[in-house]
């Protein structure tokens, strides 16, 4: 391992934040003198370069703009690194996982996103150990995006923050599939345009309004459905996907449950959504589903196409379908 040489990108986040009159702010030269830090005190960690984004972000700011400029770092440095490690922050970390894991078409080395739930600068963190874990692990890992947090190593399209402020903060279903979009000629990065989408849960009654302003108005709509996939059967409900139908608007269905995923078809009050061409989600997370709704809309293309692209497991994101 310590032959390998890494790249960390260090894009903001909580982890090089420091206090400030107005709450924890980003601040360059925290992870760098981390780095520093770690390396005089002896730990086995590879040779490893540093490149922070300019600006640094705040997680919360964080654009599909941002997932450009980090996939644009690794691509421009892929031939001269073994793996990667981007430190980010925790609230949109998810989103950036799934991001990196659908934009980097042929991945063949192992990129490993890595936070924290209180900075590198205020004592007892647990910046220090995730910071170490990720470049311990970057050596070893198959090629794909993963998280490394809180002592584990989690896949990047499935992964979702589950705790607001303990240290073990996030989660990941398991799968067999590998956190990587397979291509046929290297690296290939795709581009995040800024498509309208809106994310909407259903509510019992509907919500019915929202839902109507989202298919005359947005691009694309993600659904967060009930269990495995009903939603009250109202005529806002079914007038509002009728005007996303005819608008050639792709629905993309998710559960609200944090685990088990949909399965459209199950039930009588999902029916609603097939007869409206709703993509079946399955077992997506919502961040993984708004990652990908984002990039279908972003690659152009008609309504089919977006609602193939969505369907057709693309690196790990969700179940492959029974047969």
């Amino acid at each position: 391992m310590p032959d390998n040489r890494i790249l960390l990108i260090h894009t903001g986040g909580t982890i090089g934040m420091v206090r400030s009159e107005d709450g924890f702010r980003p601040a360059q030269g925290v992870v760098e003198d981390e780095l520093i830090r770690q390396r005089e005190t002896g730990s086995a960690i590879p040779r490893t370069s540093l490149q922070s984004l300019s600006p640094l972000i705040d997680s919360a700011n964080a654009t599909p703009e941002d997932w450009n400029r980090i996939t644009h770092t690794i691509q421009r440095h892929h031939a001269e690194y073994d793996g990667f490690v981007v430190t980010h922050g925790t609230d949109t970390l998810a989103f950036t996982a799934a991001a990196l894991t659908m934009a980097l078409e042929g991945l063949d080395k192992p990129v490993i996103l890595t936070g924290s739930m209180l900075p590198l600068s205020e004592p007892n963190n647990d910046g220090r150990r995730n910071l170490y874990d990720a470049l311990q692990v970057v050596g070893a890992a198959k090629p794909g995006v993963w998280v490394q947090f809180a002592g584990r190593l989690l896949h990047g399209a499935r992964i979702r923050k589950t705790h607001s402020n303990s240290f073990d903060a996030f989660a990941a279903e398991p799968t067999d599939a590998p956190p990587r979009r397979p291509g046929r000629a290297g690296l290939v990065r795709h581009v995040y345009g800024a498509p309208d989408v809106a994310v909407l849960p259903v509510v019992p009654g509907g919500a019915g309004n929202l839902l109507l302003h989202a298919a005359q108005t947005c691009d694309g709509i993600v659904l967060r459905c009930f269990g495995s996939g009903t939603i009250p059967n109202t005529p806002h409900t079914d007038e509002a996907l009728r005007i996303a139908a005819k608008r050639r608007v792709p629905v993309l269905a998710v559960s609200q449950c944090p685990e088990g995923g949909i399965a459209l078809g199950t039930y009588a009050a999902g029916a609603i959504l097939t007869r409206h061409h709703a993509v079946d989600g399955r077992d997506m997370t919502m961040e993984a589903a708004y990652v990908k709704m984002v990039l279908a809309l972003s690659l152009g293309g008609t309504v089919t196409k977006h609602r193939q692209f969505l369907s057709d497991p693309l690196c790990g994101e969700r179940s492959l379908p029974e047969t």
